[in-house]
């Protein structure tokens, strides 16, 4: 094995300054004294998880119905079924409570677009507003467990909406306005939302989108909504809802009491309902408990992204991504949440870090396709920004590439921390993210989270070190799903997580554990090529494409050819360039030279898009299924479904 590079090591100081510190610091002190560092944290997370769930607890102070900031004495009931551990069983909370227990004049969320506006809000605001909304609601007759819906941008409207429906027990669920109208309905139209919360339009790019005219169509069909509210955030933009039970939010809102008595209900009760991407068929509703979302989200935003009261945190996302569900949660960890919207390349690709300028923002989050694209760009913010108060990078959305991880500490900043986390709507969390204990290891997740007994399985079942194999998590935590929508006997979602290690989560990433501690996530495991029965992860061959400058996207799948799997690559280039026997020959020259033969694709396609979901990830299942003359089960998950036709009767594929 090669000697892993480190990047980037914390200093003394800011290592003994965290939160990950102290909190071994509490443990030590008042449960276990052997704990002193991050292994010796580590196991005890996972030996003692009944213990480590309740310090966490108190250590992050989580409010329940006793308000005593400190966890009930029983931590689970049924341990170590899986599915079917409870969690803090005697538990009543209310997560929205904990999102706004502050009421000062404080930070709490700071908005920008595209366009230019800019809209703060403070904790006390923020909470007038959750609680005008709440009241709005529950005169319109919602009670605990009904659906709230929004189709909205990533606005302070969005953010007010899901604590108004959590504080009076409604579940939230949401889709970003660039979702079409199958997309919507193939979601909400399952759930059944009672109240739906719309914008008027939207910008992206430089335009101007309507949203009414699509909502309107998507009325038609979902007769369970009683109450449609606009939110007018585009000003200038004229168009009108006819339909006669729709209101305009701030008329709605604008009468109602700025104070709110929260419900406390179980610690399971449900949050969130998010959904699968939807590629291969009806997206799957799956259903989050309010209280192991919230301590779950704490462990990962206080402990592992070391986090800090009034420090600002940035993760440019859409309220389609789970990490728009993360990312509010950093107002129970006494942050300011920067809720950006619009597209992170206009006017130009500088608009993201100008903004992490304007705000002194300390924590900033993005996808790895977006720092990828950045470096193709030329963009090199060390020269032209500040960044004086950036501390951490996040990346997640797909494998950051280790060439990626040498651009951040080459052209954007040196002394940061990168984490590249990774975990999945499934758990909207993650299973292996950053520790500010730990190196920066070029390539590598710092290490798995704290509680989530992570292992690696070969195709045997068995559990391997250094070696490519199925993720999977081996013991229960919080914010596994409560359930999917309208499973009964959890049938679909026991096949979903349990099927191939019955009492073991397998989460579909084909992932190595390093000697180090690290994780390197190599791609989806549905989606790992197989030629002459050896297993590839695509990311190993994406990771040689990038090099190639002339090249700005590929996709990579396996087609079925003479009763084996060949490696089929498709390529997007720079504009006006050609793919020609000479560029073919580079590609295949790089992967060759730094993977093995296994890896070299048969055959090198271009194309002049490829299709993803709305949330921005390429879909290689979509693909390869076009690929093999198989419809492609749901094209309202695509933001691009047009893109499907540049891969259909290819003529190169067919000998």
């Amino acid at each position: 094995m090669t000697e892993p590079e480190i990047l980037w090591s914390p200093p003394p100081a800011r290592q003994g300054a965290t939160h990950m510190q102290a909190f071994i610091g509490h443990v030590a002190a008042h449960i276990a004294p052997e704990v002193n560092d991050w292994d010796s944290l580590y196991a005890f997370s996972i030996n003692r998880p009944d213990a480590f769930w309740s310090a966490l607890w108190a250590y992050c102070g989580v409010i329940d119905a006793a308000g005593t900031g400190q966890p009930p004495e029983q931590v689970t009931a049924e341990w170590g079924q899986m599915p079917g551990t409870r969690w803090f069983p005697q538990a009543r909370l209310s997560y929205a409570e904990n999102l706004l227990k502050r009421r000062d004049d404080g930070l709490a969320v700071i908005f920008a677009d595209e366009r230019g506006q800019r809209r703060t809000l403070s904790h006390a605001a923020l909470y007038e507003a959750v609680a005008q909304l709440a009241q709005a609601l529950k005169a319109e007759g919602v009670k605990p467990g009904d659906r709230v819906a929004g189709w909205l941008p990533n606005i302070p409207e969005t953010l007010i909406g899901c604590l108004a429906a959590n504080a009076i027990g409604a579940v939230w669920s949401s889709c970003s306005p660039d979702f079409g109208v199958r997309g919507v309905l193939d979601r909400f139209g399952q759930i059944e939302p009672v109240v739906l919360l719309c914008a008027n339009a939207y910008a992206y790019n430089g335009k101007v989108h309507d949203c009414l005219d699509k909502v309107s169509d998507a009325l038609e069909e979902l007769p369970s909504v009683q109450r449609v509210v606009v939110v007018n955030h585009i000003a200038d933009h004229a168009n009108s809802l006819s339909a006669a039970h729709a209101v305009d939010y701030q008329s709605w809102v604008a009468d109602q009491p700025t104070s709110i008595e929260f419900l406390h209900l179980p610690f399971d009760h449900p949050l969130y309902i998010l959904y699968s991407s939807g590629t291969t068929g009806v997206p799957k509703c799956i259903v989050h408990g309010q209280g192991g979302t919230l301590l779950q989200h704490l462990k990962e935003l206080v402990l592992h992204t070391d986090l800090k009261a009034d420090e600002r945190i940035l993760y440019f996302t859409t309220c389609g991504w789970m990490m728009w569900n993360w990312l509010i949660s950093a107002l129970a960890a006494d942050a300011a949440i920067v809720l950006y919207d619009g597209s992170p390349f206009y006017p130009d690709g500088h608009v993201l870090w100008d903004l992490i300028d304007e705000w002194d923002i300390e924590v900033f989050g993005t996808s790895a396709k977006w720092i990828a694209a950045c470096e193709k760009a030329g963009i090199q913010p060390a020269k032209t920004h500040r960044l004086s108060a950036l501390k951490t990078i996040l990346s997640t959305g797909s494998p950051l590439l280790p060439e990626s991880f040498d651009y951040v500490y080459r052209d954007i900043k040196s002394d940061l921390q990168l984490a590249s986390i990774s975990g999945g709507t499934d758990i909207v969390s993650c299973f292996a993210l950053g520790n500010p204990l730990k190196p920066v290891i070029k390539g590598e997740l710092q290490s798995p989270g704290l509680g989530m007994k992570v292992e690696i399985r070969n195709d045997n079942g068995e559990v391997v070190l250094n070696e490519t194999g199925e993720l999977t998590c081996a013991m229960p935590f919080p914010s596994m799903p409560v359930g999917f929508w309208r499973d009964p006997g959890d049938k679909r979602y026991r096949s979903a997580y349990f099927k191939a290690h019955p009492g073991v989560w397998s989460h579909g990433d084909y992932a190595c554990m390093t000697d180090t501690g690290g994780v390197i996530i190599q791609g989806r495991s549905d989606a790992t090529l197989n030629p002459g029965g050896v297993r590839i992860g695509t990311a190993e061959i994406y990771r040689q494409v990038d090099q190639i400058d002339a090249v700005l996207e590929s996709v990579c799948v396996g087609q079925e050819f003479e009763g084996d799997v060949r490696v089929i690559l498709f390529v997007v280039l720079r504009p006006g360039l050609e793919l020609d026997e000479a560029l073919i020959d580079r590609i295949k020259k790089q992967i060759r030279q730094n993977t093995t033969p296994r890896h070299v694709p048969a055959v090198v396609c271009q194309v002049p898009d490829i299709p993803k979901t709305v949330s921005g990830k390429i879909t290689e299942l979509a693909v390869r299924d076009v690929i093999h003359g198989h419809a492609v089960k749901n094209t309202s998950a695509l933001a691009n479904p047009d893109a499907l036709n540049f891969f259909k009767d290819r003529p190169e594929l067919q000998g």
